[in-house]
C-alpha cells in the first residue's frame, strides 16, 4: 500500500490516518500505475479521497465550509472511506498521536467540561467508549501528580548505550558488548558519563532546578561490569541528593547480564525501583528475538532481586513477538502475574526501520495481537490498575 498526498491540508495527519488502516504503507510522490494506494487531495473548498484496493476503486468527495478545519475535514473523509472499505473499527478512532491522555489534560486546562471532553473523544475522534473510559481513568489518576508539579522540577536520564546482544525488534542506538571494539568503549564512556552528571548537577543548582526523578536506562545498564556499575552509581550517590528524589529507577533489563552482585549494587546505592524485562516467557520466542537466556533465567533473576531487597519491580511484556501465539502470550502474562511485581507494562510490537526484523524482512503476522491484548483483563482481576498509556505507532 502506498500513500499519495496533494494539497496544503494533506500532510502528516492524513498520512497517519491512512496508516491506522495500513500500518506498513509507504508515502509516494506519484500515483502508482499498479498496486494498492490511498490518495488524499485537499483543494481550496473541496476534499477528495480515493482508495485502490485489489484493483477496485473507491472514493468520496466533500465540500468544506470556511468554518471547518481543512486538515480535520480531509482526515475525517479519509477515515470514513477506509473504515467502510476495510471493515476495521479502530478502537482509538482517528487519533494519530501517541498520548491520548495528554489531550484530556490539555482540554481540562483550557476549561472544557467533562461532557465536552467526552464528546471530543467519541464524536470528533470517533474513539470507542471503552478507550475513552481507559484514558479518562488514567488522566484522573495522574491529575494530582501533575497539579503538584512545579515548573522548576526536572528529571535526569542517564543512558547506557550497550547491550549483551541486540534484540531483533530493537531500533535504539546501542552497541553489543560482545565485540572487542565495543568493550574498549565502555570504560571511557562511564568515565565521561560521570563527568557529565557532575556538570548536570552544577547546572541544575545554578538554574534553581529541583531534580525529582532519576532514571538509568539504555541499552542495558547491567551490561556494565559490576565494577563499572558501582563506579557510576556511587558517583551518582555522591553527586545528587537521593533522599529528595521521588523515584530512582534502574533498568536491570535482561537476566543474562543481571546477577546478584549487580542487584546488590543497585540497591546499595539508592535505587528505589528496577525493571526486569522478560518480554516473553517462551524459550522459543526468546530465541526468535535474539535473547540468549531462558524463561527460567528470568524467574531466577526476579528471585535474586527480591533477595537483594528490591521491593518495587516492573516487568515488561511485548504482544506480537515473532513466533508468539495468543496462548503463549497468555502464559507469559500469567507467569508475570504469578511473580507479583509491583508494576507490569505491556507493549505491542512496533517495527522500526532500524530493527533487524525489518532490515531482514522477518516480520511476523500479528493478526492475533488484539486477542493478546484482550487477555490483559487478567491484570485488572489480579489487582493491577493502569496509570500510564501510550499508543504504539508504525
Amino acid at each position: 500500500m502506498q500513500i499519495v498526498l496533494r494539497g496544503a491540508a494533506a500532510g502528516y495527519e492524513a498520512e497517519h490516518t491512512a496508516r491506522i488502516f495500513f500500518p506498513g504503507a509507504e508515502k509516494a510522490t506519484q500515483i502508482p500505475e499498479e498496486g494498492n494506494f490511498v490518495l488524499a487531495v485537499s483543494h481550496e473548498k473541496t476534499d477528495f479521497v480515493l482508495l485502490r484496493l485489489n484493483s477496485a476503486l473507491f472514493w468520496r468527495t466533500a465540500v468544506r465550509t470556511p468554518e471547518q478545519d481543512a486538515e480535520y475535514s480531509l482526515c475525517r473523509l479519509l477515515y470514513g472511506l477506509l473504515r467502510e472499505q476495510t471493515g476495521q473499527n479502530p478502537p482509538w478512532g482517528m487519533m494519530t498521536g501517541v498520548r491520548p491522555v495528554r489531550i484530556i489534560h490539555d482540554l481540562r486546562a483550557m476549561g472544557a467540561t467533562e461532557v465536552e471532553i467526552e464528546d471530543r473523544f467519541l464524536r470528533h475522534f470517533a474513539c470507542t467508549p471503552q478507550k475513552f473510559s481507559l484514558a479518562r481513568g488514567i488522566a484522573d489518576l495522574q491529575r494530582p501528580v501533575l497539579e503538584g508539579a512545579d515548573p522548576m522540577d526536572c528529571s535526569v536520564y542517564a543512558g547506557i548505550p550497550f547491550c549483551p546482544t541486540r534484540c531483533s525488534y530493537c531500533s535504539f542506538v546501542s552497541r553489543t558488548v560482545g565485540d572487542k571494539a565495543t568493550r574498549a568503549l565502555v570504560q571511557p564512556y562511564v568515565d565521561n558519563l560521570c563527568r557529565e552528571l557532575t556538570a548536570i548537577r552544577q547546572t541544575a543548582d545554578r538554574c534553581g532546578l529541583r531534580i525529582r526523578t532519576f532514571y538509568i536506562g539504555g541499552g542495558t545498564p547491567t551490561s556494565l561490569s559490576a565494577a563499572q556499575l558501582e563506579q557510576l552509581m556511587s558517583h551518582i550517590a555522591a553527586t545528587f541528593d537521593l533522599a529528595s528524589l521521588d523515584e530512582y529507577t534502574v533498568e536491570a533489563g535482561r537476566p543474562d547480564c543481571t546477577d546478584p552482585e549487580k542487584l546488590r549494587i543497585i540497591k546499595q546505592y539508592g535505587a528505589t525501583r528496577i525493571s526486569i524485562n522478560p518480554q516473553t516467557f517462551s524459550d522459543e520466542v526468546l530465541h526468535n528475538i535474539g535473547r540468549r537466556h531462558t524463561a527460567q533465567d528470568i524467574i531466577d533473576c526476579f528471585a535474586a532481586a527480591r533477595s537483594a531487597g528490591h521491593d518495587n519491580i516492573n516487568m515488561d511484556l511485548i504482544a506480537g513477538l515473532p513466533g508468539d501465539t495468543v496462548e503463549g502470550f497468555t502464559h507469559s502474562l500469567e507467569q508475570t502475574i504469578a511473580l507479583a511485581p509491583e508494576n507490569i507494562t505491556v507493549h505491542t510490537l512496533t517495527l522500526k526501520r532500524a530493527s533487524n526484523l525489518v532490515v531482514e524482512h522477518r516480520a511476523a503476522a500479528y493478526d492475533d495481537v488484539a486477542a493478546m491484548l484482550s487477555r490483559c483483563d487478567a491484570l485488572h482481576q489480579a489487582g493491577y490498575h493502569p496509570y500510564y498509556l501510550y499508543r504504539q505507532k508504525g
